[in-house]
């Protein structure tokens, strides 16, 4: 006995052929897609504003009683930085455009820039490269990272490094403020200059570039049991890498507040121990 087959019913049968709907609309999209990229740009330009400000303001930077030092001038570098504050040297000129940590700074910002959030952060809002997910980019042409300067998002790993280095140097200004010309001493901004190295080191690591060092390469997990417990330490931090980088800029906003108001003199620290 033999057997034929039915044809297909006409909702199953190939679309391919059918011309594509004319939909006049830039996105179906009827929730505010528009509100994230906007707040990023809200948040970051501000952000960027107050830290190109504080940066340039080449005053109100370490409080000579407690020993803080904010870390927007960490390591301070230059010769017009107090000699108290200049914990690795003075080696750069005083000029008003050179910040006083140009040692540490510039490999922040490309630390920085070239994380897998913050790409995705700027390209959404600023770039609108696409703004949301089903709305189209706002440019005609697309070439990726494939040329320059987007080239140089490859160097993420190396700036991971350097990232790594400044964390160090954070914390040792941290552990150095317990430390005043009076002896041991703990007060608030103690408090807010640890939480700010804790939440670094926790944005730091929780890099992608961090990961994959800690078991991108490992081929059979089983060989390598501590670098398998550290990779997935570092990828439970991953998946919060977002809140950390948003974290962390409040966190280094905070504390450079607090120590340039301790440092101006507009309202005494408060201690807890000498």
């Amino acid at each position: 006995m033999t057997t034929t087959k039915s044809a297909p019913p006409p909702a199953l049968r190939p679309t391919w052929t059918r011309p594509r709907a004319a939909i006049a609309a830039r996105t179906l999209r009827t929730d505010r897609w528009w509100f994230a990229p906007l707040i990023t740009v809200i948040g970051l330009t501000s952000w960027l504003a107050y830290g190109t400000v504080r940066v340039f303001m080449h005053k109100w930077y370490w409080v000579e009683q407690y020993h803080y030092l904010t870390p927007f001038y960490s390591p301070c570098v230059t010769d017009r930085c107090l000699p108290e504050a200049s914990h690795f040297g003075q080696f750069l000129p005083g000029w008003w455009f050179i910040p006083d940590a140009a040692l540490t700074l510039p490999l922040l910002l490309l630390f920085r820039l070239t994380c897998y959030y913050y790409r995705k952060a700027y390209y959404r809002s600023y770039w609108l490269s696409p703004p949301a997910c089903a709305v189209p980019d706002g440019h005609k042409t697309y070439s990726g990272e494939t040329r320059f300067p987007l080239l140089s998002q490859n160097l993420h790993r190396y700036f991971f490094y350097a990232a790594a280095i400044i964390s160090v140097i954070n914390t040792y200004d941290a552990i150095l403020a317990f430390h005043s010309p009076k002896g041991f001493g703990f007060g608030l901004g103690n408090l807010i200059l640890l939480g700010n190295v804790v939440m670094l080191w926790a944005y730091t690591i929780s890099c992608h570039s961090c990961r994959h060092i800690m078991g991108g390469r490992l081929k059979h997990f089983s060989q390598h049991p501590m670098r398998y417990r550290a990779w997935t330490f570092v990828s439970r931090l991953n998946t919060r890498h977002m809140l950390l980088a948003w974290i962390t800029l409040g966190t280094l906003a905070l504390t450079d507040f607090y120590i340039m108001a301790i440092a101006a003199g507009w309202f005494p620290d408060l201690r807890f121990i000498n």
